[in-house]
């Protein structure tokens, strides 16, 4: 049985959810990746790697799972408390006729050129690292046979769902209940959606920081008011899932 969207908005008034949980949600999945790209840049340490945190950039789509189960944490903890389950962040499922299929088709060709244009006015400005994009850190990866399947198969599947639910199911409802103001929410929730992207992996290049977040900013703006129009995460997960497989295609060497 799945929770109305009038559930979630009377969980996200102001009188059922305190500050501290959307403000928590909205910060820590940044907070998350830093964790998580150290973890794995101390194994390298250990083994005496001269970069360690350079040799752990690489890993991003496969550390990408801690991020993910950290969040998840948080969400179920949260939703728990305000009453409802995870599940009721996604809403409902409209599979009858492909609506939802053809509604995130749509939401991906709208999502293409908002997160391809903003690269292009980027590198007009003189942000040209996308003719660099750091080889062998982020861009031209080489991972072990596992860790290739791994990046193709669980990484997407479960990154796609858990950000949608944390940006846009969960932290916009509820902060923008307790500001009053959608813009405002949306602004707040967009930075830390698109800066976000800097921190997976993270390269320690105030270029490359600000090239991600001028890259992504308006695209999760208008994945945000996508979101508040349908008020369902389906279509917006469909083609987030489009969207981050192609993401590891191309990022990946074979």
């Amino acid at each position: 049985m799945t929770t109305t969207q009038p559930a979630i908005k009377t969980a996200a008034n102001p009188a059922h959810a305190a500050w501290i949980r959307p403000t928590t949600v909205v910060l820590a999945r940044s907070f998350f990746m830093l964790v998580a790209q150290g973890l794995v840049a101390a194994i390298y340490l250990a083994r005496g790697h001269p970069s360690p945190w350079n040799a752990a950039a690489p890993w991003w789509t496969v550390y990408a799972t801690l991020v993910d189960l950290g969040c998840l944490a948080l969400l179920i903890t949260f939703t728990r408390a305000e009453g409802i389950r995870l599940r009721d962040l996604i809403g409902k499922i409209q599979l009858r006729r492909g609506q939802d299929i053809f509604l995130g088709l749509g939401c991906l060709a709208v999502m293409v050129f908002m997160f391809s244009l903003p690269g292009w006015v980027a590198n007009r400005l003189g942000f040209e690292v996308s003719k660099i994009m750091y080889p062998g850190l982020f861009w031209q990866r080489h991972l072990p046979t596992w860790a290739v399947i791994y990046s193709f198969s669980l990484f997407w599947l479960i990154w796609s769902p858990t950000e949608e639910m944390t940006y846009n199911g969960y932290a916009l409802p509820r902060l923008r209940s307790l500001l009053g103001h959608k813009w405002v929410a949306l602004l707040i929730v967009g930075f830390w959606w698109a800066l976000q992207h800097s921190f997976l992996p993270f390269i320690p290049d105030w270029k490359y920081v600000l090239w991600r977040f001028l890259f992504f900013l308006p695209g999760v703006i208008v994945m945000m008011l996508l979101y508040l129009s349908m008020r369902r995460l389906a279509p917006l997960i469909l083609a987030h899932w489009v969207m981050d497989c192609s993401a590891v295609f191309y990022t990946l060497s074979f």
